[in-house]
């Protein structure tokens, strides 16, 4: 009879913890996103000239989620409003992983250019990556 109560107990116990296992959520994982660096690439804040000319790349790729879009937005000096440069909506091929190059002309008066690169999966998680530009 004790035999039967031990195994009846480890039963109802095993029962328990698997029925009150936590739910997995999400991790909510970003994409991964990274400048492109050496040769001809900018891949940090830099000061430049008056009209110079200068070349950011970018590879992306999916964590968790496909990914979705591709954003290149920028601020002039101390504003809060950013301005679209390029937007990209990504195809299903282009899903799993991303590469993109942009040409960035400064503009022709001093002041700061703030950069921001932005990669969002299909699940709305964002990665985003910033290069400042001083103008002089």
């Amino acid at each position: 009879m004790r035999n039967i109560k031990i195994v009846f107990s480890l039963i109802i116990i095993t029962a328990l913890l698997i029925c009150c296992k936590k739910k997995k959520t999400d991790a909510r994982v970003p994409p991964n996103v990274v400048f492109k660096t050496g040769g001809i690439y900018t891949s940090g804040d830099k000061t430049l000239n008056k009209k110079d000319t200068i070349t950011v790349g970018i590879t992306a790729t999916k964590t968790e989620d496909d990914l979705k879009s591709y954003n290149v937005s920028y601020y002039y000096d101390a504003t809060t409003t950013s301005t679209t440069f390029y937007n990209y909506v990504l195809t299903a091929g282009e899903a799993t992983s991303y590469s993109n190059d942009i040409k960035i002309i400064a503009r022709n008066q001093t002041g700061t250019e703030k950069w921001v690169f932005s990669v969002v999966d299909r699940d709305g998680n964002i990665t985003q990556k910033t290069i400042v530009l001083t103008v002089q």
